[in-house]
């Protein structure tokens, strides 16, 4: 590893300006370290675990991936979102190849979902549905058809994120015909999966990397090839990615797209009295459908199950009635199966969520109620029933943990209040998982700051609160010129925040949902001084270097609501194992979420800033020293002139700046 990240190594050689970072070689050691133990694993052993926190600015990419190539395992790297899949595909593979002097056998695969399907889109081409849509949009997708060698809508940077044409014509999972597709010889999910077998990497996100875990550990065959190892990339998803894929699931969408999925062939293969009953009973379990949503209380959210069943009369006779009709869609499926593949596999799709409805809403079988929680949510135009995990610990051991040679957890943020206690909890983890933590390189002792203001600030509960926050954020607004990032808890302090800055702010404004994400932080480094609004998916992956990010501020501390049902149910599972539900579930996962929060401001060792957090319990509260310890080492200070002074040298720097660019 040194001959490749020392001072005089091959990046060094290879990248001007490099800079060897000791944490960056440090990591790649410890990664090389477990690779290597790992080929030495008998059959009935554990894998090899290794935890990492790498802070931004150590190069934990480059660090895996380096020890991961050179191994000649075959190994999966793993990650939350398709932009750090992209970024490793498209930046530091081509770096590495440069770098170790040879190709790579790399392959990245995403989700169905991402792939384009011939089949659905021959469908939609000659579908009524077209007019719908401008005669652009499908011909830009034709022609990008002849010469796309993947079928990736990451291709097509033109299409917006929530495009309604995607999900009509794209390849999902359960809208597979299989063999019996007509398209089946050009499919490139198909062509995508005969590749993975012949590469030694494969990059993929949690969702697919789970959903794989789930089919095998079922007994449903795999989407991934065999694999010796994992590296899992953003690890602070996995318990909530693994709950999903853990657990159990019907919703009124899945029933819906199945029904429209039966019609449609009926109306293509089935012409005629053969159709005709199918037709009536896929066109039948439509009232049915929204008879059953009705029961559920109009108020959207996500709520305990038992509530809606004890309030709803006939429960069970409502359940069992679309059940049914469920089951006898499945059974005049199966029957049509003779006719071709494709009827069965319709067949099977009803039976799974029919036994998926019957799972979650009879309630739980003798001693499940421990380890799944049962909760419903109510949207505008569907209802979800779900049975998740209470712990993900017992699954991870056994389709994970004992299935595999080795295991890497790595990102910015798996500590809270400096330890790995709380993530090596919830992700079933003890001794042998070795720890590791290398920190930020960047100066933040002289270039940033944390403001929280005075101890006569409101606390987020007490009255003015709201008025407070909103005029002291348009004061630092103004210190930092805008150039500013805010975050929120919640859609309503967003659009409090919104409202006022319309009025008020001198600088563009920016807000989540305005348009797409994409758009957004695009619009927002083009600007250099405009102000951008964010929740949720903004507290991270919001990668801006330089000025146009110098001020990050947020709103108060994240804890989440402690009346979600699963939130719940976890708390509950820590008391009864002798715990803190506070101290030992809420403040880490706060903890965690704001240090995500926090890292938005400095992406690189030349940038500088301000992060505000509009909480005073940081001072006031007991557990507030354990917030303050997980920040970054920069001086933390409680007045507005402080804030003042470190913008007013900020643009001191600026204008010197620009005054040597104009002599030159």
């Amino acid at each position: 590893m040194q001959e490749i990240f020392g001072p005089d190594g091959r990046l060094a050689q290879a990248l001007p300006g490099y800079e060897a970072r000791p944490g960056q070689l440090g990591m790649a050691e410890a990664v090389d370290e477990v690779l290597m133990a790992a080929g030495g694993r008998g059959s009935e052993e554990r894998a090899r675990i290794l935890m990492v926190e790498a802070e931004t600015g150590v190069g934990k990419t480059l660090a895996y991936l380096v020890p991961a190539l050179l191994s000649g395992q075959r190994l999966v790297v793993s990650t939350a979102t398709i932009t750090l899949q992209d970024q490793i595909l498209n930046k530091e593979i081509p770096l590495l190849e440069k770098v170790l002097g040879e190709t790579i056998p790399v392959l990245c695969m995403k989700g169905r979902q991402n792939y384009l399907c011939h089949y659905r889109w021959h469908q939609y081409c000659s579908s009524e549905q077209l007019s719908l849509l401008a005669d652009g949009e499908i011909g830009a997708i034709s022609r990008w058809l002849e010469s796309t060698e993947t079928g990736d809508r990451a291709e097509l940077d033109w299409l917006a994120d929530r495009s309604p044409l995607w999900p009509r014509i794209s390849a999902q999972s359960d809208q597979c015909l299989g063999s019996d597709c007509p398209e089946a010889a050009s499919c490139f999910v198909a062509r995508l999966r005969k590749r993975a077998g012949s590469v030694r990497l494969l990059v993929v996100n949690h969702h697919l990397f789970f959903s794989d875990l789930a089919l095998r550990r079922g007994g449903h065959g795999e989407i991934l090839p065999r694999y010796q190892g994992v590296i899992f990339d953003e690890a602070h998803h996995l318990e909530s990615v693994a709950s999903t894929f853990f657990g159990r699931r019907f919703s009124s969408y899945q029933l819906l797209d199945l029904l429209g999925d039966v019609e449609r062939q009926v109306e293509a293969d089935l012409p005629g009295e053969r159709g005709d009953r199918l037709q009536a009973m896929a066109r039948g379990l439509r009232p049915r459908l929204h008879q059953f949503m009705a029961l559920f209380p109009s108020r959207p959210g996500r709520y305990p199950l038992v509530e809606a069943r004890d309030q709803i009369a006939a429960w069970e006779q409502e359940l069992r009635g679309l059940a049914e009709g469920i089951e006898r869609l499945a059974e005049l499926l199966d029957i049509q199966a003779m006719q071709g593949e494709v009827w069965g596999f319709y067949g099977e799709r009803a039976r799974e969520q029919c036994g998926h409805l019957l799972e979650i809403g009879l309630g739980p079988e003798q001693g499940a109620q421990a380890r799944y929680v049962y909760w419903y949510e109510r949207r505008e135009r569907s209802i979800s029933l779900e049975a998740t995990p209470v712990k993900v610990a017992a699954e991870l051991e056994s389709a994970l943990y004992q299935m595999v040679d080795s295991c890497v957890m790595t990102s910015a943020t798996l500590s809270a209040g400096g330890n790995f206690a709380y993530i090596k909890e919830r992700l079933g983890l003890g001794a042998d998982c070795r720890t590791l933590c290398f920190h930020s390189p960047f100066d933040y002792a002289n270039r940033a700051l944390v403001y929280v203001p005075e101890g006569e600030f409101p606390e987020p509960a007490a009255p003015g609160y709201d008025e407070a926050l909103r005029t002291r954020t348009l004061d630092l607004l103004q210190c930092s010129r805008g150039r500013a990032l805010l975050l929120f808890t919640s859609f309503r302090a967003l659009d409090l925040m919104a409202e006022y800055l319309e009025e008020h702010l001198d600088h563009p404004l920016l807000v989540q949902g305005s348009a797409p994400r994409r758009v957004l932080l695009e619009r927002f480094q083009e600007d250099g001084h405009s102000v951008l609004l964010g929740v949720a998916s903004f507290w991270e992956g919001v990668d801006v270097p330089g000025e146009s990010l110098s001020c990050v501020i947020i709103d108060k501390l994240p804890f989440e609501v402690p009346s979600d049902p699963v939130i719940k149910a976890r708390m509950a599972a820590v008391e009864n194992d002798g715990g803190k539900p506070f101290f030992d579930f809420q403040v880490p996962r706060a903890i965690l979420t704001l240090r995500q929060g926090v890292g938005r401001l400095m992406r690189s060792s030349r940038d500088r800033g301000v992060i505000a957090i509009m909480d005073v319990r940081l001072f006031s509260k007991g557990y507030g020293r354990l917030f303050r310890a997980s920040l970054p080492p920069a001086p933390q200070v409680r007045e507005l002139a402080r804030v003042r002074e470190f913008f007013a040298d900020d643009h001191q720097v600026e204008s010197a700046a620009v005054r040597e660019m104009n002599k030159e």
